[in-house]
């Protein structure tokens, strides 16, 4: 015998969503959010290829990258902690940041912990692109994730709130 289950809708008051211009703009721009990460990973992956980067920063890398006569050695080619830190540096940073991203978007709101992440992944760019040691290169790969950690956590939410009823 099969069971279900009947619900009367006809107390229901159904919300009609359009979808507006004001919609379309929202859902772009928080869609940024995710294209924030997905940049950093295309940039990073391939800076750190680059011989001018590794001559600059990572001299070591490219002394082993390349052998006496000139050839490349592709046997443990990045083999550099100082490298694997600023390569897992933003993850690392994104993991930490999405827990306080948390309690700040449910304290705050979303759109709130969207600047916020913004604007640090913002400042993180201008400090990778200033870079002139180490140092600041890492400062700048942790503030990335930072901005990565709040987008990632307040993205989706907030994507799911704003679009029509009738889309998600």
């Amino acid at each position: 015998m099969a069971g279900g289950v009947y619900i009367d809708d006809t107390g229901v008051k159904h919300y009609e969503a359009r979808v507006t211009s004001f919609v379309l703009v929202t859902c772009m721009v928080a869609a940024t959010g995710g294209l924030i990460f997905g940049y950093d990973l295309g940039i990073s992956g391939g800076v750190t290829s680059m011989e001018e980067f590794l001559k600059l920063f990572f001299p070591s890398v490219y002394k082993n990258q390349k052998n006496e006569t000139g050839h490349e050695n592709n046997w443990c080619k990045f083999d550099s902690q100082l490298l694997t830190l600023f390569t897992s540096s933003l993850y690392l940073a994104a993991l930490v940041a999405s827990f306080f991203a948390s309690v700040m978007t449910r304290k705050f709101g979303r759109r709130l912990s969207m600047l916020f992440g913004g604007f640090i992944f913002f400042l993180g760019a201008i400090i990778n692109g200033a870079a002139r040691n180490i140092e600041m290169l890492i400062i700048g790969r942790v503030l990335l994730g930072v901005g990565v950690g709040f987008a990632n956590q307040s993205v989706p939410v907030y994507l799911s709130e704003m679009a029509p009823a009738k889309l998600r």
